[in-house]
């Protein structure tokens, strides 16, 4: 039951959010709209921005977990472009809202994750300290979410696969060559 109830609450936060701005739907309304009472959203759920956290993490971070390696890192990125395409509404109201923060969060979390199985397979045969490894994971990461936070502010025009078939060609290689550069300094 209590997975239900989150799946309803996240479902009915999404349809609001097609209507109205993040910042202006209230718990008081959420749960009215969903049927359950307050005192159920609060066993769930401390704020709205922690039901927002919630869905970006169960919806898209799990589809990404198959593709954190250096051969399939292109359509991890192509899911992560899919989801906020699929879900371009919820997606523009979060970073057009005080929420932003959950989707930059959620953005991060997923690109990191993903960037940092390469890294560890691009690794295996290298000792690079674990600081070294996060460092060039959150190089890698904050680039990506610069460039899918720019075709988020207009309007999610551009083929995501034209984006990434581009990314693809701009750092192809980088990556081991920057792994290779931190052995050194073990």
């Amino acid at each position: 039951m209590s997975g239900m109830t989150k799946k309803a609450l996240s479902s009915t936060l999404k349809a609001m959010m097609e209507r109205a701005s993040l910042d202006k739907i209230t718990v008081k309304d959420l749960v009215a709209d969903c049927g359950v009472n307050r005192q159920t959203f609060y066993y769930h759920f401390q704020d709205i921005y922690d039901l927002l956290g919630w869905i970006y993490k169960t919806e898209a971070l799990d589809s990404i977990a198959n593709y954190r390696t250096y051969d399939t890192w292109q359509q991890g990125f192509l899911k992560i472009f899919q989801y906020v395409l699929d879900n371009k509404k919820f997606c523009m109201s979060t970073y057009r809202s005080m929420g932003r923060e959950h989707l930059d969060l959620f953005l991060h979390q997923a690109v990191f994750e993903l960037l940092m199985g390469v890294i560890e397979e691009v690794n295996a045969n290298m000792q690079v300290r674990l600081e070294d490894k996060n460092f060039i994971a959150n190089f890698y990461t904050y680039a990506f979410i610069g460039i899918m936070l720019e075709w988020i502010r207009h309007d999610m025009t551009e083929d995501p696969e034209m984006i990434i078939d581009r990314l693809s060609v701009l750092i192809e290689g980088d990556m081991e060559k920057a792994i290779k550069k931190y052995v050194k300094s073990c």
